[in-house]
């Protein structure tokens, strides 16, 4: 049996009995889909993702990517070829498509639960699998050549990139000085150097396009002055689809990792062994725009690889101590001759495996949350509408799934659920160390938990005038403050809510004290990771406990099966034991909110 371990019952639970996809389904846009076509979906996709495309997981980090200084060319191991190409095959990347472009009709969330069983099944073979997507984002904005150059990047199962990162620049993308220079038949040439460009080379498809920022000539400096190009490796004639001469982007670098090694990281270099041909998208200098197009995917899709794969890792954690015999019973510890136990009997590996539970399921329904939001834009966007608050809730959830998710799922693997296995999680014999290690990225790339943090506060609450979070916090309050059960859940929820309101009204004061004192402005920027964490955790216990709350109306029927009974004791006992173990740590960073100085940011850097 592969390493893959799925939840399936949690992700249908999230779905159909918490979230009311079920009210959604029969009906536009989604009218040929009902609860067991989607459960039929995900039950292929779960077949797939723990056979055949799970399969090469180990030898996607045992067996690197070959690179040929010579040709810039890169061979992928045998294994990640196959995985790649079942997934592909499968056409399962056609949920995340509008029919329009090939794709189907399927709800945002059931798309990305379905993302979920395929990324961390195989995240290194999941990562080279973004033509589709990055091809639809091209067709939307695109000229018509290029929405045709687009289709053919379907049909013919090319693969894409996104091409922001450079060596000096980092993070500052609007610090970037890779340039265009635009030529007299509307083309333009494109020169510089990029990094860390995910599946930039490969011999997976024929052709790779890449989605490329770069400052034209005479534009602005920073971000604003940066527009988007399309760099093909091959020149394609769009009449008779055929691949012509090599473009001037080669791979000059492929980086040796700590993780996801077979997703191959590489250094694009543009324009030096002849011209890096250029077409700017939509024919507009429009670049950031475009590009977040990418980006917030790209960030959704974080998100969610990291609660897949702490889902992954709790399980095999599970299994491993419903197995594992060692020491007598705590009641019986004296005692030489009391049988051995398996571990999951001992009181802190119960508590261990209660966190990683808890963080599991509650990461997951913070994504299948977002998602949700999704689901609504898409219904009003059918009848040619926009639900700006849906949008706008979306969008303040996508840096907590992708900052919090992150982190709290690299975190809990590596001191909770490869603890579980003692000694053994350290061994190759085991998943578990290649999870910590495949995870650790995703609180790195696609903007570091610290972005995340400054994104939340400064784009998604003070930007926004707070209406989003408004609306979302009071979606808590009004659960917190109704129901008969979960008393002292629901008492912790509302003081967790006013300690995070709390936490936010200082950094908001500061912003607008900022104005006279601009250092004050400081005090916000050293809170704004600690917000992200404290938002993140409420968030988490209010999903946990809406869960309980629908599982205790099933526990009151008399028709459950012994399995689903005990499913739905867990999402109870999971609710109260976060919101008792959890919850009390944020009152405590209101207290460290509350002292915050510039003494810190006054101390010299020799200091440091």
């Amino acid at each position: 049996m592969g390493h893959y371990k799925t939840n399936l019952r949690d992700v249908e639970f999230n779905l159909f009995e918490v979230n009311g996809l079920p009210d959604l389904l029969g009906q536009a846009p989604f009218e040929d889909l009902d609860v067991a076509t989607a459960c039929s979906l995900l039950s292929e996709v779960d077949r797939l993702a723990t056979g055949v495309f799970a399969d090469s997981f180990v030898d996607s980090d045992r067996t690197s990517p070959v690179f040929d200084p010579g040709t810039g060319s890169v061979t992928m191991p045998e294994g990640v070829k196959k995985s790649f190409q079942a997934w592909m095959d499968s056409d399962f990347h056609r949920v995340f498509l509008e029919p329009e472009f090939g794709g189907q009709s399927v709800p945002a969330s059931l798309a990305w639960a379905v993302g979920e069983l395929a990324m961390a099944a195989n995240p290194s073979a999941y990562l080279m699998v973004t033509g589709p997507t990055f091809a639809q984002i091209l067709w939307k904005i695109g000229t018509p050549e290029q929405r045709r150059f687009a289709e053919l990047a379907l049909a013919r199962q090319w693969m894409a990139t996104m091409v922001l990162t450079e060596p000096d620049a980092g993070s500052d993308v609007g610090a970037g000085r890779t340039k265009a220079v635009e030529q007299p038949d509307g083309t333009w040439h494109i020169e510089g150097v990029k990094r860390f460009i995910t599946g930039a080379e490969h011999d997976l498809s024929e052709n790779i396009f890449h989605l490329v920022l770069a400052r034209p000539e005479g534009a602005a400096l920073g971000s604003k002055g940066l527009s988007l190009f399309l760099v093909p490796k091959y020149f394609v004639d769009l009449d008779t689809v055929e691949l012509g001469a090599r473009n001037g982007v080669y791979v000059t670098n492929v980086e040796k990792k700590m993780g996801i090694k077979s997703s191959a990281t590489c250094e694009l270099a543009f324009g030096q062994k002849h011209p890096a041909v250029g077409y700017l998208v939509g024919n507009v200098h429009d670049g950031i725009r475009q590009m977040f197009l990418v980006i917030e995917g790209a960030r959704m899709t974080v998100g969610i690889k990291a609660a897949g794969t702490l889902s992954t890792g709790y399980l095999n954690a599970l299994d491993y101590a419903q197995d594992r015999l060692q020491g007598p019973d705590l009641t019986h510890m004296g005692d030489a001759t009391a049988p051995r136990v398996p571990i999951i009997k001992h009181p802190d590996v119960r508590r261990s495996l209660m966190i990683q539970k808890a963080y599991a399921e509650g990461l997951r329904a913070l994504y299948l949350l977002a998602a949700s939001y999704r689901d609504r834009v898409q219904v009003a966007q059918q009848s040619s509408e926009n639900d700006h608050l849906s949008a706008g809730l979306n969008e303040l959830l996508l840096p907590i799934v992708k900052g919090l998710s992150s982190e709290r799922a690299y975190s809990v693997l590596s001191t909770e659920s490869l603890q579980t296995l003692g000694g053994s999680g350290f061994l190759q014999d085991y998943p578990l160390e290649q999870y910590v290690r495949d995870s650790k990225i995703d609180t790195l790339y696609e903007g570091t938990t610290a972005i995340q943090g400054m994104d939340l506060f400064f784009r998604k609450i003070v930007r926004d005038g707070g209406k989003a979070w408004s609306h979302l916090a009071g979606r808590i309050r009004q659960f917190a403050e109704t129901g008969d059960d979960l008393e002292a859940e629901r008492r912790l929820l509302l003081e967790t809510l006013n300690d995070v309101q709390t936490i936010i009204d200082m950094m908001t004061n500061w912003v607008d004290e900022a104005v006279e004192d601009h250092e004050t402005i400081y005090k916000a920027g050293l809170n704004t990771s600690r917000l992200l964490y404290a938002v993140g955790d409420l968030v988490v216990a209010w999903l946990l406990c809406r869960q309980a709350d629908v599982a205790l109306t099933k526990l009151a029927r008399n028709d459950l099966t012994e399995v689903d009974r005990d499913f739905y004791h867990g999402k109870v006992a999971v609710a109260r034991f976060f919101a008792s173990s959890v919850l009390p740590h944020v009152k405590a960073e209101v207290t460290v909110a509350n002292t915050t100085s510039l003494d810190l940011m006054h101390l010299s850097d020799s200091c440091f």
